[in-house]
């Protein structure tokens, strides 16, 4: 569940700032859907289809989560039909410094498990 920027605020004074990082980045899908969003703006759909393993509920569970601690925003087009696009926010942005590591290690994780 989405954490209120207070409920943040006040778990920063009190916790090591890797808690607050991996209460807005935390669950199954956020940093897939993170990773998807470094490449630029996507519409619900199309991003949704760079995941067909996960359940369109969850996808939607956790981008709204990922809007509401303003790690990505939402722009609706007022056109026929609709248009909704997601984009990562400034602060979102700076999680590529993040998710690249975890990236390459995956990589070579990946690598060491193929010699095995």
């Amino acid at each position: 569940m989405a954490s209120s920027k207070k409920d943040l605020r006040k778990f920063g004074e009190h916790g090591p700032p890797v808690e607050v990082t991996l209460k807005v980045i935390g669950g199954k899908w956020k940093p897939l859907i993170i990773y998807h969003l470094m490449s630029g703006t996507h519409r619900s759909g199309e991003l949704h289809k760079k995941m067909p393993f996960v359940t369109r509920r969850m996808f939607t569970k956790h981008l709204r989560e990922l809007e509401a601690d303003e790690i990505v925003t939402r722009e609706v087009y007022k056109e026929v039909p609709p248009r909704v696009e997601y984009s990562l926010t400034e602060i979102g942005r700076t999680l590529k410094k993040v998710l690249d590591p975890i990236h390459q290690w995956g990589i070579e994780y990946i690598e060491y498990l193929n010699q095995q």
